[in-house]
């Protein structure tokens, strides 16, 4: 605000030769009680008031006196461009406002504090919307620590109403600062942290003073939520730079970093290693000019800046060494070409990548192979058939642990579905897309299961197929490996096992390189392993390993109400495969329905096969069925019953033949059918062999 803003245009003045009765009296026209007086060219004489009027009464001065013998001569005068907030005081009555030497205005007292106190209003306003348009928090007190200042982001932030604030005592807002200390100290107070309604603020406060004297404090809190985030976003930038950096210097090829306009900004040592060129003289240099210097013969990052996109040549350098070279584009989100980063490796190390190559895709081949070879041989029923609730549980179970990756330990009785379960699981994963590998522990030989599990390298033992050959494990990489009667494993691989599922990394046979893997493994058995683990026959800690996620099948006796699903399943399936048109009576299921399966679902499969097979009519009846199954003989039994005569040695023939076939259908392997039968495995396979006995469909 300028004084010309305030001033009031004066239109009486005095000459040096008015009278005090002349100016008495112009006072009373005018109204005014002070006048500013001038020479007969307007210049400022002096200032003449209505004082110096009741001075001259008082002292009996003639009234003809002229003003200019009692005028105030040094008067402080204003411009009118001046600010007003710089005329702090003024002692006459008004102060003439000057202008090219004539007066051209008067300030009164009046005046002036109108317009300081318009200024001050303004400045309150200013200060108020200044708090409020922040997002800090600021709150002030005075010297007993009531709060004076309490703006909208304090009570946004509190909760408080600006008006309800105003006059508490700021201890009653409990934002764990000592308040009092930092009024009573009167010194700016150390920046701190502190957690306000659960959200981070750094807090200021600072000292108020006026005229020299501590008058309250002022208290800053700044929220540094974004500034937290922001710091974290920086650490992790500076940790991915480092990233960054120890890949780059780690590499063993050669890269080099330009701009969008061929600026050399890094290289690696590889490069320098590589070339024997120093990389500390190239940096800042622009690849044309590295070019025209000789020293290399072309550049890919000048080729890719040209063609926009990727490129790879041969380049010769100065120091006579051959380069594989290949350049990339790297864009903004403008499509321009910010940087080229350049790939550099000598011609004897791209022989070698070609031979690492054919290398890989012979060995890919050789997996093809070997993975087509495992799905045929592995091919079989993918369905399950079930209606009973500890069924449906079951299910239901399996379809959580199908989306984990945990080991898992199917565990039931034999000719339960284990390896069904294990499809299930594996088809309802996320690895259904990968190989389901099976493997039956008691079906391959003890000399081979580990060079089958882990496979083998080139000359590892005589007969090794030349360049090795990958072990289940590897087959089954991205997918899943069921290792079927894991109890059969034998105690020396056990330990290989462990440190497999342990570390996700199996080494051939052979080998020295670990190669990573992985696979979920399924393992299931019909026995007790914990039995076997007391017993020293399987050890603990694998044991715990395969545990993590145990499943247990229920047996089919104790799940009767899947039998009439899976009888009908079972028929269905096989009219298809025999082209026939056969059904079961009602009976017939009743009375499976009333035996306890010792053998399963594996058992009731095959009679099924066995009933449409030897059915003499389409309609099976309870007359089809054996003996066996319409009266299940009793534990304590063990006779074979004679219904005619015939030779010993017939008989013999022929109870023998009747009870391999009988250990082939419910055991997987020969050494649980020589645990059953009191005799050695060899004995088994001979006999069977004599008797033209095979392993019944698992």
């Amino acid at each position: 605000m300028k004084l010309k803003d305030i001033m009031t245009m004066n239109s009486l003045v005095l000459g040096p030769g008015c009278t005090i009765r002349e100016a008495a009296a112009l006072f009373l026209d005018h109204h005014v009680d002070s006048a500013p007086v001038v020479d007969d060219d307007g210049t400022l004489l002096g200032l003449f008031t209505a004082h110096h009027i009741n001075r001259a009464v008082s002292r009996d001065m003639p009234a003809g006196t002229p003003v200019h013998e009692l005028m105030q001569r040094d008067i402080r005068i204003g411009r009118p461009d001046d600010a007003v907030e710089d005329l702090v005081h003024f002692g006459q009555g008004q102060l003439p406002v000057v202008d090219g030497g004539r007066v051209v205005g008067m300030i009164s007292r009046t005046c002036y504090a109108r317009a300081i106190a318009e200024r001050n209003l303004k400045i309150s306003s200013e200060f108020k919307a200044i708090i409020n348009s922040t997002s800090y928090m600021i709150i002030a007190t005075d010297t007993r620590g009531v709060i004076t200042v309490f703006n909208v982001a304090a009570s946004r932030i509190l909760g408080i109403g600006v008006d309800d604030a105003l006059g508490m005592n700021i201890a009653a807002l409990d934002l764990g600062i000592d308040f009092e200390e930092a009024i009573r100290s009167g010194r700016e107070v150390p920046v701190q942290k502190v957690t306000v309604r659960g959200m981070p603020y750094i807090v200021s406060i600072y000292p108020v003073e006026m005229n020299g004297e501590q008058a309250g404090i002022v208290a800053r809190f700044l929220d540094i939520t974004e500034l937290v985030t922001v710091s974290h976003e920086l650490e992790n930038v500076k940790e991915l730079n480092r990233d960054l950096d120890a890949i780059i210097e780690s590499s063993y090829d050669g890269i080099w970093f330009t701009d969008g306009d061929a600026n050399v900004l890094r290289i690696n040592k590889a490069y320098e290693a590589i070339t024997g060129l120093p990389r500390a003289s190239f940096y800042g240099r622009n690849m044309r000019d590295l070019v025209r210097e000789g020293y290399f013969d072309q550049s890919v990052t000048l080729l890719v800046l040209r063609e926009r996109t990727r490129q790879t040549i041969f380049q010769e350098t100065k120091t006579g060494k051959s380069l594989l070279v290949t350049g990339t584009p790297i864009v903004d989100e403008r499509g321009e070409i910010i940087r080229v980063v350049t790939n550099v490796r000598d011609i004897t190390e791209m022989k070698q990548l070609i031979e690492k190559v054919d290398e890989t895709q012979r060995i890919a081949r050789i997996y093809e192979s070997e993975l087509n070879d495992l799905r045929r041989k592995y091919r079989t029923f993918d369905k399950m058939i079930w209606n009973s609730a500890e069924m449906k549980k079951l299910i239901e179970s399996l379809s959580r642990i199908a989306q984990v990756s945990s080991t898992v330990l199917i565990v039931g009785e034999s000719g339960t579905g284990k390896e069904l379960i294990a499809e299930y699981i594996h088809a309802n994963s996320g690895r259904a897309a990968a190989p389901l590998i099976r493997v039956n522990c008691g079906a391959i030989p003890e000399s081979l299961i580990e060079s089958e599990l882990l496979g083998y390298e080139t000359g590892a033992f005589t007969g090794a197929r030349r360049g090795g050959k990958p072990g289940y494990f590897e087959i089954a990489n991205g997918g899943s490996l069921f290792l079927d009667e894991i109890a059969e494993m034998p105690f020396s691989l056990q330990s290989k096992l462990l440190r497999v599922l342990e570390s996700q990394e199996v080494t051939r046979i052979g080998g020295e390189k670990p190669r990573a893997v992985d696979v979920r493994v399924i393992a299931a058995t019909n026995k007790n392993l914990v039995d076997l683990v007391r017993a020293g026959k399987f050890r603990e800690d694998l044991f715990y390993r395969l545990n993590v996620v145990p499943v247990a099948v229920p047996p089919l006796r104790e799940r009767r109400e899947d039998i009439p699903y899976l009888v009908a399943h079972f028929v269905s399936m096989y009219n298809k495969t025999l082209k026939m048109t056969r059904r079961i009576l009602p009976s017939v299921i009743d009375a499976c329905v009333g035996y306890d399966w010792p053998g399963n679902v594996r058992e009731l499969k095959n009679l099924i096969e066995h009933l449409m097979v030897i059915a003499a009519k389409d309609e099976i009846g309870p007359d089809d069925l054996p003996a066996s199954l319409l009266k299940r003989p009793t534990a304590a039994a063990g006779l074979v019953v004679i219904t005619s005569l015939m030779p010993l040695k017939e008989a013999v023939r022929s109870v023998e033949k009747q009870l391999l076939q009988k250990a082939y259908d419910l055991n997987k392997t020969t050494r649980e059918m020589a645990e059953e039968l009191k005799i050695d495995a060899s004995t088994i396979v001979r006999k069977a062999a004599k008797y033209g006995i095979t392993p019944a469909e698992k």
